[in-house]
């Protein structure tokens, strides 16, 4: 069975608070003056929130910004105009919980031949309960993990993401893609495939698990991924992980009634503003510091590493061939990514 770190979502928010105290190695590397004019940044979830904060920030760096929402469009891109003084913000629309509106976001990059710099995965959702969507998958399961996959599938088979593996279309550009994570990664079990992709029910407990446990899931794909396109010699598409910390998100707004106004208070009075957490999430997109390398992980502002099951190459590989035999199963428009199978 699949078990996650947390089943309590008070002793998960107390834990993340713990971490607000441990020394932040690597924040002075972060500079109001560092630029990134001319690059171009996809933000999922950018409506509110983390995604938000980030989005500002990026732009008032002079990147081109693309807010990939599902809510709040164009509000939010106003907003983040008026917030960093730029005007090279747009927002798409892209909802992760339906699989055909992924497709139809990159139908649209594609056509307009837009290409990513920097593709940040922050997109989310905590549930109370167990909710099925169209494809039939649970939605923590297919928004926290499997339509990332499938997103930064089409992105790098398109091209959009600039690299050779896939698409032969680098142009000496050095492209990231960084997922948003959670340390309480730390501890889950390893992947369950007699579970896995399957419709379970579950409450508030095994919600937490879960959402925990996915972030380890991801995790792994996304090491693997790393494996995949890039090498010792040669780094094709850096693939980062990162932890921003605790955060005071909107990320609990569909918890029941009581434990919703508890968090909220928790995150309000303990957790780090949403400004204050993008600072590391920017650092790690942009900074010089992490150019040329790839499969790093940061937590706020420290380096360190993932839950040592992370980096077992039998499951990465394992993990990568039923996730992609899940894929097919569910979606008509399966694109195959054989050159790296």
């Amino acid at each position: 069975m699949a078990e996650g770190r947390f089943d309590n979502p008070i002793v998960a928010a107390l834990a993340g608070f713990l971490d607000l105290f441990r020394k932040q190695g690597l924040s002075d590397r972060l500079k109001d003056s560092d630029r990134i004019d001319g690059k171009t940044c996809l933000i999922t979830g950018a409506n509110s929130g983390l995604g938000f904060a980030i989005a500002v920030d990026l732009a008032k760096r002079g990147s081109h910004v693309i807010m990939a929402c599902r809510r709040q469009i164009p509000e939010a891109g106003e907003k983040v105009k008026a917030l960093s003084g730029s005007d090279k913000v747009e927002m798409m629309y892209l909802d992760l919980s339906k699989i055909d509106t992924i497709h139809d976001f990159c139908d649209t990059l594609k056509a307009n031949k837009r290409i990513i710099d920097i593709c940040i995965l922050n997109a989310g959702v905590a549930l109370p309960k167990s909710r099925k969507t169209n494809s039939g998958l649970e939605e923590l399961f297919l928004v926290n993990y499997l339509s990332n996959v499938i997103m930064t599938s089409r992105l790098l088979k398109d091209g959009t993401i600039p690299n050779d593996t896939l698409n032969n279309n680098k142009q000496n550009k050095e492209s990231r893609i960084l997922f948003i994570s959670s340390d309480s990664h730390q501890g889950s079990s390893y992947v369950d495939y007699d579970e896995f992709g399957k419709y379970l029910e579950y409450g508030v407990s095994k919600g937490m698990e879960y959402y925990s446990y996915y972030k380890l899931v991801a995790n792994t794909y996304f090491t693997e991924l790393s494996r995949r396109l890039n090498s010792k010699n040669n780094i094709d598409v850096a693939v980062h992980v990162i932890c921003p910390g605790p955060v005071n998100t909107n990320i609990v707004k569909e918890a029941p009634w009581l434990l919703r106004k508890m968090l909220r208070g928790i995150f309000f009075v303990i957790f780090k503003s949403p400004e204050s957490a993008a600072k590391a999430v920017v650092y790690m997109s942009i900074s010089e510091d992490y150019a040329g390398i790839t499969n790093e992980y940061l937590h706020m502002f420290n380096m360190k590493k993932m839950d040592p099951k992370v980096y077992e190459v039998d499951e990465g590989i394992k993990l990568w061939k039923e996730t992609h035999k899940l894929w097919k199963q569910v979606d008509p428009d399966f694109v195959s990514l054989s050159v790296v199978d």
